[in-house]
């Protein structure tokens, strides 16, 4: 009974430490389920946001839905919007050819050049056998495209140039999504740096046809993952709840890191072996943190120091292993007890929580999935472009969320985090920000991963330093929970892609490009040729 309620307790204090809360995976089953009556909660309160959904049509005599020619969209008045994509009705039929927009600035005649929107957007998404990946709702999709407060849009889409066999048809059910994320709790942040932007190319449209009327999208009716038969983790009926909407407090950043006494922290015992602090020292030690924690449901997460992460990964279920995982430290030299036992952890960075950013938790699937556990992180670019402030990064992210649940048919926000050209880290798809959330990020190694979106287009343009700082210290934090090394290499198994055959072993740097499971420009080959600084650094927080 005793050792029971030191148990439940310290896995409390573990959880208040780690907000937000939900239940950790087992670790006996690859994929778990929260049933949607532990994690389901009432509607938000009327939170902002839409989005307008617009069929394109011909442009030009030629041209036909579904057929080889060009279709799109004249000059429209439009309600605002400041996010575009496009989405089909098969999601398995790739479009073969460009999009380019154009778009009105609110309330005045300036309109902007030709932009091009990233058509292959197909290797982002839920693994192909999974219930997200085979589910009904899923579409066709582009990527997103910040384009700023705008109430005006033209659209062209034309098929690549065929060779003898003529232009391949582009996708059934074209259409124009127009996300206005509404207004929301906007971060403060430090003073962001000056980046590049990518001029628009191309010419006008001579032709065009008048479209159908526009629909508004809204949230599917939830329901379960089909076909979810792994163990059920046991839920907190508060893990996804919302609070009202309320201004966010300044950033935490310029706050010192969050301590714990020496005397609470984990030590040796005569063995060598690393023994957990007792439980009345954590507790004692509650009182030098808690000063400085947010309440539940707090738009931020502050940092914590390394020995304070520490003391807390001891008490988060599964216990950390303490031996190493794969990969390069398996070379290492012996080392003595105490060495080997050692947790290399890096200090929890500040988190904007999902509430920070004005997540609408209604839109959502109400389940968490996660996975067995974290073994790699991979790192994107959101290919939204770099044309947003570091204060429209919370609007940034609220459009992504619309575009991928309502727009795209995914379950959640895709990535696990997200990070803006400040550095600031954001939290991504529900189920905590310490758990192994199964993310919808790269097509067939989503298991044992999490994803990263840094929000920007980086083929050309430098990812900033703050960025890159911040990708090392997430996965310093996030890998060493899982007693990954960032400068180690893992060995996943494909479920299915263009490069790697479904049951397919492949080895992974730990901190790993998009491009590496997938044939695909992500992250961009500016930020792709930064990743080993990241590793670098993110082992060096980790104490190794």
């Amino acid at each position: 009974m005793r050792a029971s309620l030191a148990s439940s307790i310290a896995v409390t204090c573990a959880a208040v430490l780690a907000l937000p809360v939900s239940s950790a995976a087992p670790a006996a089953a690859e994929v778990l389920v929260q049933p949607p009556a532990a994690s389901a909660l009432p509607p938000a309160p009327d939170l902002p946001g839409s989005t307008q959904s617009l069929p394109l049509g011909p442009l030009g005599p030629s041209s036909r839905a579904g057929g080889s020619g060009d279709q799109g969209l004249p000059r429209r008045d439009v309600k605002p919007f400041s996010l575009v994509g496009v989405v089909w009705d098969d999601p398995r039929a790739p479009l073969h050819g460009t999009v380019q927009v154009r778009t009105r600035a609110t309330g005045t005649d300036t309109w902007s050049e030709w932009q091009d929107v990233e058509t292959h957007n197909d290797e982002h998404g839920a693994d192909p056998d999974s219930a997200e990946g085979t589910s009904r709702a899923l579409r066709g999709s582009t990527a997103p495209l910040w384009v700023g407060d705008s109430d005006g849009v033209e659209i062209r889409v034309r098929a690549e140039a065929g060779g003898t066999g003529g232009a391949p048809p582009l996708p059934a059910g074209l259409r124009l999504e127009l996300v206005d994320p509404g207004e929301g709790p906007e971060a403060q942040t430090e003073t962001e740096p000056v980046l590049e932007t990518e001029p628009g190319t191309g010419t006008e449209v001579e032709q065009v046809a008048e479209a159908a009327p526009p629909q508004t999208r809204t949230a599917p009716a939830p329901a379960a993952p089909a076909g979810a038969t792994a163990a059920v983790a046991p839920a907190d009926a508060t893990s996804a709840a919302v609070a009202p909407e309320a201004p966010l407090p300044p950033a935490p950043t310029p706050a010192p890191a969050a301590t714990v006494p020496a005397a609470t922290l984990a030590a040796p015992s005569a063995s060598g072996a690393l023994t957990a602090p007792p439980l009345s020292g954590l507790l004692a030690g509650l009182g030098a943190i808690n000063a400085q924690l947010t309440p539940y449901a707090a738009p931020w997460l502050p940092a914590l120091s390394k020995e304070a992460t520490e003391a807390i990964a001891s008490y988060l279920p599964p216990f950390l292993p303490r031996t190493p995982a794969s990969g390069a430290e398996a070379q290492e030299p012996a080392k003595t007890p105490v060495q080997a036992a050692a947790p290399y952890i890096g200090p929890r960075p500040a988190i904007v929580t999902r509430k920070g950013w004005g997540a609408d938790e209604s839109i959502r699937e109400k389940t968490f999935v996660y996975t067995n556990t974290i073994k790699a992180a991979f790192v994107h670019h959101s290919a939204t472009g770099n044309n947003y402030t570091c204060a429209q990064a919370p609007s940034v992210l609220r459009s992504i969320y619309r575009y991928h649940v309502l727009s795209s048919g995914w379950r959640d926000f895709g990535y696990n985090f997200a990070i803006d050209k400040c550095g600031n880290i954001y939290e991504g798809r529900a189920g905590g920000v310490d758990k192994p959330v199964l993310g919808a990020h790269t097509l067939g190694f989503n298991t044992s991963t999490m994803g990263i979106a840094v929000l920007g287009t980086f083929s050309t343009t430098a990812p900033p330093a703050a960025s890159v700082t911040a990708v090392a210290r997430l996965t310093a934090w996030k890998l060493g929970l899982h007693g990954i090394n960032p400068k180690g290499s893992v060995t996943l198994t494909s479920g299915g892609g263009n490069l790697y055959a479904k049951g397919t072993k492949v080895k992974f740097n730990a901190i790993a490009g998009h491009r590496d499971g997938f044939a695909t420009d992500c992250p961009g080959s500016l930020l792709y040729g930064k990743l080993g600084t990241a590793r670098t650094s993110a082992a060096s927080y980790q104490g190794r």
